[in-house]
């Protein structure tokens, strides 16, 4: 148990306190975000924006610049799916959760392959070296960066996504000895489970409303 807790503090070590405090705020809000998310409330965005926000900077210092630009993404997507997720009509919700129909589902695979692109070029530009790690992250940015235009649009495939990419995510956090997001990303994977199953139940739901 003792080496589990040195592998996560040993990279905290030459950490300064202001940013280990960054992280652990970046940490509550990306949590909390989730967890509305789940409950498909609209908080979902303003506490994504914060934790976001935060995490672009922090990815930023340490040049995981494809990390750092989806996290950006993130954060010009949550004010259009601020928008988007509170828009109403006669006092009902325009946006309901459905699932993707199939120009849906080829926008969704082109977007994948667009972003693992563009992180690419990302990577070329700053002159980094593109090492193993490097090309985990090109591809799980590309499902990110589809699972957060999907939840955006309430569509019920983001936790799927979510899932798939959070999982890869944590090992490759620890690895990086960013200790702290890796636990995060397992609690994400944890709600994005919790998630798909509210929103399933959700939908099941307002389609047996249609039917009577």
């Amino acid at each position: 148990m003792n080496q589990i807790f040195d592998f996560f503090l040993e990279a905290y070590k030459n950490t300064s306190t202001s940013d280990i405090i960054l992280e652990f705020l970046a940490f509550l809000f990306g949590i909390a975000s989730v967890w509305f998310a789940k409950k498909e409330n609209i908080l979902v965005y303003p506490t994504g924006l914060v934790a976001t926000i935060i995490t672009v900077y922090l990815l930023y210092k340490a040049e995981y610049f494809g990390d750092m630009m989806m996290n950006f993404y993130y954060s010009v997507m949550s004010i259009y799916g601020w928008w988007n997720w509170s828009r109403k009509k006669n006092n009902k919700i325009i946006v309901p959760i459905s699932r993707t129909n199939l120009k849906e589902k080829i926008i969704g695979v082109a977007l994948v392959i667009l972003t693992m692109i563009i992180t690419y070029l990302v990577y070329r530009y700053f002159g980094n070296e593109i090492k193993t790690e490097n090309y985990i992250d090109i591809f799980t940015s590309g499902i990110f960066f589809t699972a957060m235009w999907y939840m955006a649009n309430k569509k019920i495939e983001n936790w799927s996504l979510w899932i798939i990419a959070n999982i890869i995510t944590v090992p490759l956090y620890a690895y990086r000895g960013l200790g702290m997001l890796s636990i995060q990303y397992i609690i994400f994977t944890i709600l994005a489970i919790q998630g798909y199953k509210e929103w399933t139940k959700n939908l099941n739901k307002s389609h047996q409303t249609v039917l009577k």
